[in-house]
């Protein structure tokens, strides 16, 4: 017998999770969110959240040590890196809290524990937690996702000696290791890489492709890369790792290139090669949920295959991105309400929080010629923003836009540069309503800012 009947049961209490829970809450469900560790999931536990707050400190002493650019001179600016992790503790604590709070206002029971969907029955689906059973009409998948860990002779042994970490553990270190090799150069390698370079570590990312920041625009990535090679971090691309082997302090990563076997001596290695959604164990298999390479397959909509569940966030493993998450939980929550819904992924943006920052949305020239759209570039450098030499010496940063030759609508926007995050969304609106050039040329942008620079490469445009 079901120890207590809900209208929506949730999975998960990530950004999926938690977000739909309140949607859901607001909209007449009665519905309870199931979370066996911390509310707000990796994202503010070990991810989004934790790694802001080290960069922006990261942030503060950069511009200490490089104040004599702008006519500011700060002598022995330092970090204490334990006092930035607690900091960091603090921040996430004080934000898991407000959570909380948040499932309590809305009216979701919030249940400490794994849950494991257990069967159907005539009005929906049975779930076990904590020795408890629970009956849903509906339930929503949000179990998110965890750090890949890649078949390396030697890793599982390093990662049990502490010597490999991933991002959850990297983030609780109070010691900054003097050598730190990154495997993947994806994003949040190059985050890591940033900070543990402004801190005084010795960083080399091994990468296999022969470009950093994964799909990021070719050109963006390029500048990216340059600027960290200024600031003293080294990459080895188009690098196979073969093997990891150590200890904290006594270790070594090898690695394949150009036909020779390579040994990285270091004292800590960081694991970021890509995440995988997290969907064992949980009763999927009980109910037939359709899987692909380990991902729950949705539609836009969020349903699966079984009538009655869908899923949002990473376990569906379409755009690992907590934004992403929040706007999947939203619109299976309007589908199970009978709302017209659906995600647009096409106008889904993405950051890479570095200084300089990158943000992108939308096409690169490349994947608009693959989906069959004639379509065209051009780059702006940002120099033509007042605020952007205003407040970056020598800085290289650009705008690039791509555009549809026979509409002239935006389909994507890429940047690199002072404030990208902040800016992206206003060109994610561009891309998501079609806009054309034309459109953009008669918007008024506030002067002087960096984002101007958008407009202005419009008129820029043949």
């Amino acid at each position: 017998m079901a120890e207590m009947k809900f209208d929506l049961l949730i999975l998960g209490g990530g950004p999926a999770g938690y977000n739909a829970a309140e949607r859901a809450a607001e909209g007449g469900l009665k519905t309870a969110v199931f979370e066996e560790r911390a509310l707000g999931g990796v994202c503010l536990n070990e991810g989004c959240i934790p790694t802001k707050t080290l960069l922006y400190s990261a942030k503060i002493l950069d511009y200490a040590h490089h104040g004599d650019a702008y006519g500011v001179t700060v002598t022995g600016a330092s970090i204490d890196h334990a006092k930035v992790v607690a900091r960091k503790d603090k921040v996430v604590k004080k934000l898991v809290s407000g959570v909380g709070a948040k499932m309590r206002g809305a009216g979701v029971t919030v249940v400490s524990a794994s849950a494991r969907i257990t069967g159907k029955t005539s009005s929906g689906f049975t779930v076990e937690a904590d020795g408890k059973t629970y009956e849903g009409a509906k339930i929503l998948v949000c179990t998110g996702s965890e750090a890949a860990m890649p078949p390396i002779p030697g890793l599982k042994e390093s990662y049990s000696a502490s010597f490999a970490v991933t991002n959850r553990e990297i983030l609780d270190l109070t010691t900054a290791p003097k050598r730190l090799a990154v495997i993947g150069g994806g994003v949040i390698g190059l985050e890591m890489a940033s900070y543990f370079n402004s801190i005084g570590s010795e960083v080399t990312v091994v990468e296999m492709l022969d470009k950093i920041a994964g799909p990021t625009e070719k050109d963006i990535s390029a500048i990216l890369q340059k600027s960290y090679e200024k600031r003293g971090v080294k990459f080895l691309l188009g690098a196979k790792v073969t093997a990891v082997e150590g200890k904290p302090g006594a270790g070594v990563v090898r690695y394949e290139k150009d036909g020779k076997t390579v040994e990285l001596p270091c004292d800590l290695a960081l694991i970021s090669v890509g995440r995988r959604a997290r969907t064992a164990g949980i009763g999927l298999d009980a109910v037939g949920v359709q899987l692909n390479r380990g991902a729950v397959v949705t539609d836009e909509r969020g349903r699966t295959s079984v009538p009655g569940i869908w899923a949002a966030g990473d376990v569906n493993g379409k755009l690992m991105l907590a934004h992403t998450a929040y706007r999947e939980g939203e619109v299976a929550v309007s589908d199970m309400l009978g709302k017209a819904d659906r995600v647009d992924y096409r106008s889904i943006p993405s950051v890479i929080y570095t200084n300089p920052e990158v943000a992108s949305v939308g096409e690169t020239v490349e994947s608009a010629k693959a989906a069959g759209i004639d379509a065209a570039e051009f780059t702006l450098p940002l120099q033509y923003s007042g605020r952007y030499v205003a407040e970056n010496e020598n800085g290289d940063g650009i705008v690039k836009i791509v555009y549809g030759k026979q509409h002239r609508e935006i389909l994507g926007v890429h940047m690199i540069g002072s404030y990208a995050s902040e800016i992206i969304y206003g060109a994610a609106a561009m891309v998501a309503k079609k806009q054309r050039i034309e459109d953009v040329e008669k918007l008024v942008f506030p002067h002087p800012t960096v984002c101007e620079a958008i407009r202005e490469a419009m008129f820029h445009i043949s």
